[in-house]
């Protein structure tokens, strides 16, 4: 379950559908990740085709990603069944 977003355009999205501060072209994909990711029980539930699904390197609680479009990827932790501080962003 996702507990804690750290993007409030991305919590505005997932909550009602909508956000003008994230492309229109991408809410389709993104929302597709975050019910996913509401509904994972580990992170790994999140490895599914297409999502390029990985732990990035240097964090410690350890953060994952997913991609979501070119540079956009949707980062998270965990913590127990629980997605934490769900982020949009470029982070290469």
């Amino acid at each position: 379950m996702i507990r804690t977003f750290k993007h409030k355009a991305l919590a505005d999205l997932y909550r009602s559908g909508s956000t003008a501060k994230i492309d229109r072209k991408m809410h389709k994909r993104i929302l597709a990740r975050l019910d996913l990711l509401n509904s994972a029980e580990r992170p790994e539930d999140m490895n599914v085709s297409g999502f390029d699904f990985h732990a990035l390197k240097g964090f410690d609680p350890t953060r994952y990603t997913v991609h979501v479009n070119g540079p956009w990827c949707i980062t998270f932790e965990f913590d127990g069944q629980d997605a934490l501080r769900v982020d949009f962003e470029q982070y290469h």
